[in-house]
């Protein structure tokens, strides 16, 4: 299903719809406000207030545009409503995931370090063997992950290489790419829009579920997250593995606070009287 946008051009700030207004559209709709003349230079202040105000919203300011986007993610219903599918894709990654790496792995005669497959991917940075082709797959060795993509259904998975013999760790926006692109799924029993902030809304909200659960990273300190039925498989972790391939980015930067004048709050936060 595509998405349709909306757009709204405003030449002064009491044109832009109240929150309760925005909350009110479709997941099928995006919403593109437009920012004429001098409205322009208050752009980014009401793009804050609005990524603030509008839980379960991904708010879009661009940096160069004079433009809002604003798009509804997956709601925690839908998503509880989709429980049995979710769980299934994610099973269906982790087998995939494992079965892919182990193809590759008899293809070129690799002696997988179990405890920790990237060290083994790693060599293959070095020479010809890290971009390829297995079976109808491409691969891509990259980072922490090997990349497939079969070369008929241009169906994709990034398998991950850290967490021992576990393949299954689900990583947003790769989770949704699988999703997205897998043949078998087809149609979808829910619209799925937004790569990475839907794919983190589904793991957080199965997490709750007790659908997925996390695991440990074989870094100390790093967690990941799988399907919590499957066949469990020992993750070992090295403290000196911090050193040797660097240290992760851990969250993200906080938000800096920011003080919108009142005119806009009231402006926003209410309907018209």
């Amino acid at each position: 299903m595509d998405r349709t946008t909306d757009i709204i051009t405003i030449k002064s700030i009491d044109q832009i719809p109240t929150v309760d207004e925005i909350k009110s559209i479709s997941r099928e709709i995006a919403l593109k406000i437009i920012f004429e003349g001098k409205t322009n230079k208050q752009r980014e202040q009401v793009g804050h207030y609005l990524e603030h105000a509008l839980s379960g919203f991904q708010v879009l300011t661009h940096t160069i545009e004079p433009e809002l986007n604003i798009v509804k993610l997956i709601t925690d219903q839908e998503i509880e409503d989709q429980q049995d599918f979710f769980e299934q894709c994610a099973k269906d990654y982790r087998k995939l995931g494992e079965q892919l790496v182990f193809t590759l792995v008899d293809k070129l005669e690799l002696n997988l370090n179990k405890d920790f497959p990237l060290d083994t991917f790693n060599e293959l940075k070095r020479d010809d063997r890290q971009i390829g082709t297995v079976a109808e797959w491409r691969y891509f060795i990259h980072g922490f992950h090997c990349g497939f993509q079969h070369l008929t259904t241009g169906q994709c998975i990034e398998v991950p290489l850290a967490f021992g013999l576990e393949f299954g760790d689900l990583d947003p926006y790769f989770f949704m790419k699988f999703i997205l692109s897998s043949p078998g799924y087809r149609p979808l029993p829910i619209p799925l829009f937004v790569e990475y902030a839907d794919g983190l809304r589904i793991i957080n909200k199965m997490t709750a579920l007790g659908k997925f659960e996390e695991i440990p990273y074989t870094v100390p300190g790093h967690t990941g997250t799988v399907v919590a039925d499957r066949e469990k498989v020992e993750i070992k972790y090295d403290p000196n593995l911090e050193k040797i391939f660097g240290k992760h980015i851990e969250g993200i930067k906080k938000k800096s606070k920011f003080n919108l004048w009142k005119f806009l709050g009231d402006r926003i936060n209410q309907h018209d009287r």
